[in-house]
């Protein structure tokens, strides 16, 4: 039998608090990103203080909307910075409503004795149909003879890339990357995947390194993780590494690529075209002047941007704070062993 975890013996036995959560969403991202079920839900556990405004908060302007909260929820957008954590003594957690917590400062959290969780991914089948669809866009550019109708033109039909008869390239075999390449065989097209921290088991998919997926392949998936060992993991290197007339998509982070080296590889034609639903603009949405161009196809972000994704990620959040008033560690939890806020006040109702 597993040992059990360290945090059950800070749970509260036979007792709820009652919890104060500011939820940080403006009306905008409220309704992309939680939603009225969600919000429900959560007020089933908790008092829950909305942001006022449709600013997007940060540091003391968020510490003060958040006053007197034990909890704070929060979209993408609302950073975790150190100003916040050292100006709420009474802040016990910090909930991110995604996967992604770069830009929450942790080791500030951790200082302070702040929680910080993440949500868990929700997005997969989202982001994999997105990934489809700029494919095919990509593969019969379906998007420039939309463009030029609607501007009033007659597109002239080209040649496309038939996706049955394709490589497909994946860097990065985290969850959305094994699907897409599930869904990728079942179209007949031939897959290859590079990532040096995973193991490919189905016998139809090759792993290799990324230089020899990128020369073999006639689209490119970039789905690797964001770290500081992948920052421009995407440059001119590795663009005239690819095929020429290759297709480039990006569905992970705009940090990842070198904007500079993806232009210069589409305005020489050494890459057909690119699609991308992250850059290095606001809110990792596209950079503008690479979205303008008629052989990019491009969207702000919306990969995880349904329902039932934003829905699961918003629920994680509920159940993060049911924990919490329950008395117990939350799943989810990054920094569990460095909350003492939390654990000072679980260890005295023990």
């Amino acid at each position: 039998m597993e040992p059990e975890p360290t945090y059950r013996r800070h749970v509260i036995r036979d007792a709820t608090m009652k919890l104060r959560v500011f939820l940080s969403h403006t009306p905008q991202m409220f309704e992309g990103y939680y939603g009225p079920r969600a919000l429900a839900a959560l007020s089933e556990h908790a008092e829950v203080i909305r942001n006022p405004g449709a600013t997007v908060l940060s540091g003391t302007a968020l510490a003060e909307a958040a006053r007197g909260c034990q909890a704070i929820v929060a979209d993408r957008a609302t950073p975790g910075l150190a100003e916040t954590f050292s100006a709420m003594p009474e802040l016990l957690a910090f909930l991110r409503v995604a996967v992604d917590i770069s830009t929450i400062n942790v080791p500030a959290a951790s200082a302070a004795g702040v929680l910080v969780t993440r949500a868990t991914p929700g997005f997969v089948e989202a982001v994999v149909e997105l990934a489809l669809g700029f494919m095919v866009d990509l593969a019969r550019d379906v998007s420039a003879m939309v463009g030029t109708y609607r501007a009033g033109g007659l597109p002239q039909g080209r040649m496309g890339l038939q996706l049955s008869a394709a490589r497909l390239g994946i860097i990065g075999y985290g969850r959305i990357g094994e699907r897409l390449a599930e869904v990728a065989l079942a179209l007949g097209m031939r897959v290859a995947v590079a990532d040096p921290f995973a193991k490919v088991a189905n016998p139809n998919i090759a792993q290799a390194g990324f230089a020899e997926v990128l020369a073999d392949s006639d689209i490119v998936v970039c789905l690797a993780i964001s770290d500081a060992s992948t920052r421009h993991l995407f440059n001119a290197p590795a663009f005239a590494a690819m095929k020429p007339g290759a297709r480039f998509i990006n569905l992970s982070r705009g940090e990842l690529v070198d904007e500079a080296a993806l232009m210069a590889a589409l305005e020489t034609g050494h890459l057909a075209g690119a699609a991308m639903d992250v850059g290095s603009a606001p809110d990792q949405r596209p950079n503008p002047l690479l979205a303008a161009r008629v052989d990019v196809v491009a969207t702000p972000h919306i990969g995880g941007m349904t329902p039932e994704a934003m829905e699961h990620q918003a629920m994680d959040t509920v159940r993060q704070i049911a924990a919490l008033a329950r008395g117990e560690m939350p799943e989810g939890a990054v920094n569990a062993d460095a909350a003492f806020r939390l654990r000072d006040i679980l260890a005295r109702g023990r």
